[in-house]
């Protein structure tokens, strides 16, 4: 049993398509990918893990037949919202630190209100944007554990994230057999740089963001 979970554990990091068709891997199939998945929605040491492209994979096996839609589709989403639920609680944790509760109270309470705004009324597109920036995936709901204090709409932004997510990589996935190989190959490709193209734009916003604020502090000054 533990060989074999070895075996299919390897061939999903690996992207063993072929090794992942052997009969009877299917039911171990399911069982490491929601624990991948909660894992790396949940925990920042577990950020390394390809969880972007293992989603893309688990839609073609769909499509194959290796795995059932019906069961592998919400099981996706089921672990991605509990792995960021687990990042929420931990922010929760971390928020009643003390040496945590003194850095907060160090930064300037103007842009702390930002953060506050800014993660409650775009919850959504933040989650959902999060999910394609491995470490983010993980950050933000525990950022969110220490700063919204509305649970129930913590965990709607996360479960409709999450299914908006599934259902994009899944559903590539799921297509990807039917399409040309050429154009099979270059969706591939785009989906393996989305994480990085997300993270590029949100460091770019950012820097330009915080050269906007430095220009207007010196205009207020002369």
């Amino acid at each position: 049993m533990f060989e074999a979970m070895k075996e299919v554990l390897v061939a999903i990091w690996h992207q063993d398509f072929n090794a992942l068709l052997t009969p009877g891997s299917a039911a171990l199939i399911y069982i490491l990918v929601a624990i991948l998945i909660s894992l790396e929605s949940g925990f920042l040491p577990a950020a390394p893990l390809p969880c972007d492209s293992i989603v893309i994979l688990v839609g073609t096996l769909s499509s194959v037949g290796v795995l059932e839609p019906i069961i592998i589709f919400p099981l996706l989403i089921i672990s991605a919202s509990a792995g960021s639920w687990l990042a929420f609680l931990q922010g929760r944790w971390l928020n009643k630190l003390p040496f945590v509760q003194s850095w907060l109270s160090k930064a300037p309470t103007k842009q702390m209100l930002t953060v506050d705004t800014l993660l409650c009324r775009h919850s959504l597109v933040a989650l959902f944007a999060a999910r394609f920036v491995p470490v983010v995936r993980s950050i933000l709901p525990m950022m969110m554990g220490m700063r919204v204090h509305e649970e129930p709409r913590f965990h709607y932004f996360s479960w409709l994230s999450a299914s908006l997510w599934v259902g994009l990589l899944a559903g590539v996935g799921f297509i990807l057999p039917v399409l040309p190989e050429p154009i099979s190959h270059i969706v591939t490709m785009g989906l393996m740089a989305a994480p990085l193209i997300t993270l590029s734009i949100v460091i770019i916003t950012a820097i330009t963001w915080k050269i906007r604020k430095a220009l207007q502090t010196k205009l207020k000054l002369i």
